[in-house]
This record gives C-alpha cells, sequence and structure tokens, in this order.
C-alpha cells in the first residue's frame, strides 16, 4: 500500500508545545491547583511551576501539543517521510529550534508561523502514581498567536489543496476558530474527512460555541470517556452511559451527507468504543502489566495516529482503531508522547 501514500496528504493545524516533562512527587499537584488526570491552561499562579520543575525534578523535553503527538506518531507508524504536514504558532527562540529540528527529523513537514511577541509554548507535564496519572498545564503563549494569514500564504494554501485528510485538536478552537472553519469548509467542499479531537473536559464547557460552530463539518471525532462526558453533560444528552453519548454526537447534525459521523471514545483499559450509522461497536485493548505502564501521557494523541496511520493507506476502520490501540500501547511504556525503533504493526 506504500504507492498510495505521498508528501502532505494530511493537514493539521494546532498549539506547538514543548512538553517539560518530570515525575513530581503528589503534593506537588495541589501546590498549584492541579488534579490528576487533568489538563489546564496556565494562569498567572501557574507561571512559576515552570522553572520550579527545571529546578526540583529531572526533566525531559519532548515536542508536544496534541496536534503533533498525533501527526508525529502517524509519520512514526506510515514510515515515509512527509506525509503529513503541521501548522502552528511559535516563538523565535531556542525551544522552537528544538522543536523543528526534533520534529522535522520525525518526519513531519512543519511549516511554523513565529511571532516575536511571546515566547514558544511550552506544557508542564506532571506525573504521578507511578506514571499512572498525569497532570497537562499548558502556557500557550506563541501558540496563542496564530493567525488565519498564515494558511493563506500562497505555500500553505498549496498545503491545504494539496491535502485529503485534516486533522484539528479541540485545544485549537481556544487559538483561531477561523482557521479552523476555513479549513473545515475546504474539506467539505471537496468531500474529504475533516476529524476533530475533543482534547480536554473544559473545551466542551468554556469553548462551546466556537466547538459547535466546526461540529456540523466533523467526520471523525475522537475523546476519552471523561472528554466525552464532560461534552455529554454541555450538550444536554441527558445521560453518563458512553455508548449513548457516542450514538447522540453520530446523530449531531452535519453538512457532509456523502459521509455519515464516526464517534470513537477511548476509555483506559477499557474496550475503545466506535459508533457509526447507529451501531456501537466495542474494541477490547491489549492488557498491559501495571509495571509496564511508564506515563500515560500523550495516549489520546498516540491512538488519533496510530488511527490516523491506516485511515491515509484506506484502510478499514477496525484496522484503524486497532492501530491507535496498539500505538497507544506502545506510547504508554514511553515516558512522554515518544517511542523507540520502528513500528512494528501489521494485519
Amino acid at each position: 500500500m506504500e504507492g498510495a501514500l505521498r508528501d502532505g496528504l494530511v493537514v493539521g493545524l494546532g498549539n506547538p508545545l514543548l512538553d517539560i516533562s518530570a515525575n513530581v512527587s503528589v503534593d506537588f499537584l495541589p501546590k498549584y491547583g492541579m488534579k490528576p488526570n487533568n489538563a489546564i491552561l496556565a494562569e498567572e499562579k501557574h507561571k512559576p511551576l515552570y522553572d520550579e520543575m527545571v529546578e526540583k525534578y529531572n526533566v525531559e523535553y519532548i515536542p508536544g501539543g496534541a496536534t503533533l503527538n498525533a501527526l508525529r506518531v502517524a509519520q512514526w507508524i506510515l514510515k515515509r517521510q512527509n506525509v503529513t504536514v503541521f501548522m502552528g504558532c511559535v516563538g523565535r527562540d531556542k525551544y522552537s529550534k528544538i522543536m523543528e529540528e526534533k520534529t522535522r527529523s520525525d518526519g513531519v513537514n512543519v511549516q511554523f508561523q513565529y511571532t516575536d511577541k511571546e515566547p514558544t509554548g511550552t506544557c508542564a507535564v506532571l506525573v504521578t502514581n507511578n506514571g499512572n496519572d498525569r497532570s497537562l498545564c499548558a502556557n500557550l503563549a506563541a501558540a496563542n498567536c496564530f493567525t488565519i494569514d498564515h494558511i493563506h500564504k500562497p505555500e500553505n494554501k498549496l498545503y491545504i489543496e494539496n491535502a485529503k485528510f485534516f486533522y484539528i485538536s479541540g485545544f485549537f478552537l481556544t487559538v483561531s476558530p477561523p482557521s479552523i472553519m476555513e479549513v473545515a469548509n475546504h474539506a467539505l467542499k471537496h468531500d474529504c474527512p475533516f476529524m476533530m479531537n475533543l482534547s480536554a473536559p473544559f473545551l466542551s464547557q468554556f469553548f462551546k460555541e466556537p466547538m459547535m460552530q466546526a461540529m456540523p463539518y466533523v467526520d471523525i471525532l475522537i475523546g476519552n470517556e471523561t472528554e466525552a462526558a464532560a461534552f455529554a453533560r454541555a450538550q444536554g444528552f441527558g445521560t453518563d452511559d458512553l455508548m449513548e453519548i457516542a450514538l447522540k454526537i453520530t446523530q449531531l447534525p452535519k453538512k457532509n451527507s456523502k459521509r455519515p459521523r464516526i464517534a470513537i471514545i477511548t476509555h483506559g483499559p477499557n474496550p475503545v468504543l466506535l459508533a457509526k450509522d447507529g451501531i456501537v461497536n466495542e474494541f477490547p485493548v491489549i492488557k498491559l502489566l501495571p509495571e509496564k505502564i511508564v506515563d500515560t501521557n500523550g495516549a489520546g494523541d498516540a491512538f488519533a495516529g496510530g488511527f490516523l496511520a491506516q485511515l491515509v493507506m484506506g484502510k478499514p476502520l477496525e484496522t484503524c482503531i486497532r492501530c491507535g490501540i496498539w500505538a497507544a500501547t506502545e506510547i504508554i511504556q514511553q515516558s512522554g508522547c515518544t517511542y523507540e525503533g520502528p513500528a512494528t504493526f501489521s494485519e
């Protein structure tokens, strides 16, 4: 199937963040008003957190941000450079240099927008409970400065026109809804799959308006159980049953009638749910011994990357899901959204 792959098949938009990851003591979280297994945006009170992490703990720098993670994992599985193109905004500093070098070596064609107003965004990844829990605090900084002008640049317009698949993390709703809508409209017009990730519970609640503006264009929606539950509450679905929620998501208004909406809900060690055409199927995940789990951060992004890798090769949805599960299983055995050696998924 290698022949079907080419440069620029996938365009992803998102917030490029350099992950600063460390195993921290449990009492470090309440100090900054943080909870395990949660994702928040940094406020004033979180600013000292990053320096304190670097001072007190053994930190690792990993290129991150939800969209970029998914694309890096897809590239790893596809074993062909530049199938994916990434757009997001960074500062002109050492962090963006580290990120560009590492991301390009992972095979992603990075097309950053640069700003002089802010430094490159960072995300503190606080790992607790022997790697089972992770709390994210993102300081978007430069990532917040993305503007629609960037996708209007002739060379970037070409990337969008050349792509057949579009992937956006929900986190990008906080940055540039006009860019999302422009890409969504393009995908609709050219009948290209438009994928979105729910990304974090707070988005369904506080960014409901831009999310629901984009939703009619979404062909494939991915989220985990807490994100799906928050979405259901914000929509007044009146149920916390994940199967019902998945079905209700597929029934929300949709622009492209040629593609029925697909909703995918991941649920940690429980089966992944796939809702399509009024039916929900369950896919068991690969069981790991607890001592093999190093860090669950990036599991959701890895799932999306594995799913995307098979989707662009025209594989059946079932294969896409199984590859997503495989990728997530690999990633949680590493620190951060990283991998070692060549990808070995096969069906």
